[in-house]
């Protein structure tokens, strides 16, 4: 009786227990753990002697080389967006080698790794593809960052045979530095940038929330699909087709423009900004496609009536301006409906708001025959 009595109490009265500590899943499953440390004796490669694509105009001075945007943006755009123009999404050093490693040595803008909807992978990795035999791309591995400066090994054990691959850069962090290790004697050539690249401007979205690895945001994904540069100049929570941001749009050698800013505005914002933002791109580059896309839904604004009605509002007000613009005569302009962005099922999305994996998968698959269209494939 006494022995049923304690353990009673002991069920009861579970706070007086004393703390477990947390298991190491490192240690219970080394899948799960951060990456190796980078072998010794190393060749390093620095990507800034070759270049990055998703770095525009790499001509201008920068406050720090890895910026997206030139350094007299500061003052010229919003703080919010200059401060996030920092971050390095979208970016992409591209390189053969026959290593049968590949090690990656690079040090965070910010200590904060990942965020409570975001993976550190996405937030802060290197995700590294390569080139198969039949020239498709492929995924290889991405870095595990524990720590604000990451110097380690991204795999080993690859097939023998040299090949293209593409490392894409933090999507929510930027980087001070980045290099590329391989074993002394292997080959290895950087790849400077392609030119002509497809430039999206866009929001939180674009900018790569909540994808898992820095090459799943569709921008990346697109990007591999058509075999093409791309530039990502997302800008979470700042996406409102400013002037500012249009004046570094149109000194661009664009392929195609997609402006995607409609999370970030309301109805009102879109009719006043939309069209002089066409006709600024418009009076710069007469012939260079241009995208519009509608706002993609909360995946449960079938059960919120207040944000299915912004959602509505926003399409209506973008199709307007679409429509005043072909009336106008404005040429190359091209269209996406928002409401299937994500899918019909409400799994595409982290948060409602953002992207998951799934969801930016969906949406490159609705984004890639506009844009075959648009760049006339």
């Amino acid at each position: 009786m006494k022995h049923r009595l304690f353990l009673s109490l002991l069920l009861a009265a579970p706070a007086f227990l004393p703390a477990q500590k947390a298991p190491d899943v490192s240690k219970l499953d080394p899948a799960m753990g951060v990456n190796q440390k980078a072998a010794d004796d190393l060749e390093w490669h620095d990507v800034t002697t070759w270049g990055l694509e998703g770095r525009i105009l790499p001509d201008q001075p920068r406050k720090s080389w890895f910026d997206r945007l030139p350094a007299d943006a500061e003052g010229r755009v919003t703080s919010n967006v200059w401060n996030l123009s920092r971050d390095s999404a979208g970016m992409v050093a591209r390189f053969t080698t026959d290593a049968t490693a590949i090690h990656v040595h690079y040090k965070l803008n910010k200590p904060n790794l990942g965020m409570p909807h975001m993976p550190a992978t996405g937030v802060s990795g290197v995700d590294l593809y390569a080139r198969d035999k039949d020239g498709q791309w492929k995924w290889v591995q991405v870095t595990k960052p524990a720590a604000q400066e990451v110097k380690a090994e991204i795999i080993k054990g690859l097939a023998p045979g040299e090949r293209e691959y593409a490392a894409y850069l933090p999507l929510y962090n930027g980087v001070q530095f980045l290099k590329i290790g391989v074993a002394k004697g292997a080959k290895f050539k950087g790849l400077p940038p392609r030119e002509k690249p497809i430039v999206f401007y866009g929001t939180s979205i674009t900018h790569g929330a909540c994808a898992s690895r820095p090459g799943m945001v569709h921008t990346g994904i697109l990007g591999r699909r058509l075999d093409r540069p791309v530039v990502n100049l997302g800008f979470s929570g700042n996406g409102k087709m400013d002037e500012a941001v249009g004046h570094y749009l149109t000194q661009l050698d664009a392929a195609c423009y997609v402006i995607d800013c409609l999370p970030n505005m309301n109805a009102a914002l879109v009719t006043e900004r939309c069209i002089p933002l066409v006709h600024q791109l418009r009076a710069a580059k007469p012939g260079t496609p241009i995208v519009l896309v509608e706002d993609r839904r909360f995946t449960n604004d079938w059960i919120t009536p207040e944000k299915q009605r912004f959602h509505t509002e926003n399409h209506a007000a973008l199709r307007a301006a679409y429509d005043t613009l072909v009336k106008e005569g404005v040429k190359n302009l091209h269209y996406i409906p928002g409401d299937h962005l994500y899918g019909d099922d409400t799994e595409g999305a982290t948060d409602a708001s953002h992207a998951s994996d799934l969801g930016f998968m969906r949406q490159a698959e609705i984004f890639e025959p506009v844009l075959r269209k648009a760049l006339g494939e």
